[in-house]
């Protein structure tokens, strides 16, 4: 599977706190090795987001991506939950 950042995830990462983008890269590990972890609390998003999938980070912090087929993950956005639906 071939793994893409978008520039909005890029941008959004660096503004992270050092901590929070430790946990964050922590977190992507764990998708790449069992996407389906009930830590991550993988969903489909719906209405314009319905492209997207979103995993938890933390409590507030939240990863989406899109699938592209079977072979190509992109990761869109990193934010709290105000940040990426409000």
């Amino acid at each position: 599977m071939q793994i893409r950042f978008s520039k909005q995830f890029r941008k959004q990462y660096q503004r992270l706190p050092k901590p929070l983008q430790q946990t964050t890269r922590r977190r992507l590990e764990l998708w790449q090795e069992d996407p389906m972890n009930s830590l991550l609390r993988v969903h489909r998003l719906s209405g314009r987001l319905q492209h997207l999938y979103s995993l938890s980070v933390t409590g507030d912090l939240r990863v989406l991506y899109e699938l592209i087929g079977d072979e190509i993950v992109i990761f869109q956005m990193v934010g709290t939950h105000a940040q990426l639906y409000g």
